[in-house]
């Protein structure tokens, strides 16, 4: 079953790569007491998710802030080295927190993970944003198929 409005985001631990190499963070830190905007993409420099997906949330990061929201995640199964890569080449700077999901134990612990193996990729995140309000769901968005609507910046700066 995967999170609903009202639901807590579960307690995982994700990797953020730093100047000082990877780094730990916890879903409690980057939640609690905040508002929080989270995307998640089923891979790093795939062609949607480098072309608008990302790029949606870099450009809009000032809108979203102005709305009150603390922090923008991405979150991808991919180790925290090709996120720092994906972070340099889409100049992301400090617009958008990119969290490495290696495991894809967020994306089990949602239960928005999917099978990619169909195409070369081995387990992956479903594409889908949520606005969580101190740790609790309060949006979520999650695209059917090959879709690209629900997930948006756009659509998620609206709901806010």
């Amino acid at each position: 079953m995967s999170i609903k409005v009202g639901d807590k985001i579960p307690s995982v631990t994700l990797t953020q790569m730093t100047a000082d190499g990877p780094k730990p963070v916890s879903t409690d830190e980057l939640f609690t007491g905040k508002k929080v905007v989270l995307f998640a993409v089923p891979g790093a420099f795939t062609p949607l998710c480098s072309g608008q997906h990302l790029p949606g949330y870099v450009k809009l990061a000032d809108q979203f802030k102005a709305k009150g929201v603390a922090s923008i995640v991405c979150v991808s199964v991919n180790d925290a080295f090709v996120m720092g890569a994906w972070g340099k080449d889409q100049q992301v700077g400090d617009k958008v927190l990119l969290a490495a999901d290696g495991n894809a134990e967020f994306a089990k612990a949602v239960g928005l993970d999917m099978d990619g193996s169909g195409f070369g990729m081995g387990p992956r995140s479903q594409r889908y944003a949520l606005i969580a309000d101190n740790g609790v769901v309060t949006h979520v968005g999650v695209e059917e198929g090959r879709t690209f609507e629900a997930s948006k910046a756009e659509t998620i700066l609206a709901a806010l």
